[in-house]
C-alpha cells in the first residue's frame, strides 16, 4: 500500500482486526511532532490509529523492495515460454517468516 493510498483510507476511516498483543516504543521527538501533526490533521483517526497504519503501509512497501535474487531452479514459464527462477533473495523468508508468526497470532 502506497502512503497516498493510506492517507486516501485514514480520510474513509479504515478498520482492521488488530492483535491482542501490544507494543511500546519510544519515538524520536521528530517522529512525535510529526505524529502530533497527522493527529490533529486526521482527529478522527487515534494516534495508536496512525502508527498502526503508518507502520503497516511501511512494512508494505519494505517488503517490496527487496531485491529478487535469481536461483537456479525454475520454477514456472511465462506466456512466452521463458523460465522463471525462484527467487533466493530476502523475499520467500520474510514470506515464510510472516506467515508462521500469523499463525501466532
Amino acid at each position: 500500500m502506497s502512503l497516498k493510498e493510506l492517507v486516501a483510507q485514514w480520510e474513509a476511516h479504515a478498520h482492521g482486526k488488530l492483535t491482542k498483543e501490544t507494543y511500546a516504543v519510544h519515538l524520536l521527538v521528530e517522529d512525535a511532532a510529526r505524529l502530533d501533526a497527522l493527529a490533529e490533521m486526521y482527529p478522527k483517526r487515534t494516534k495508536e490509529q496512525l502508527i498502526c497504519e503508518l507502520l503497516s503501509a511501511a512494512l508494505g512497501q519494505l517488503e517490496a523492495s527487496f531485491p529478487y535474487i535469481q536461483g537456479t531452479k525454475v520454477v514456472a514459464t511465462d506466456e512466452m515460454g521463458d523460465a522463471i527462477y525462484e527467487d533466493i533473495g530476502p523475499t520467500p523468508r520474510f514470506m515464510a517468516l510472516t506467515k508462521k508468526y500469523l499463525h501466532q497470532h
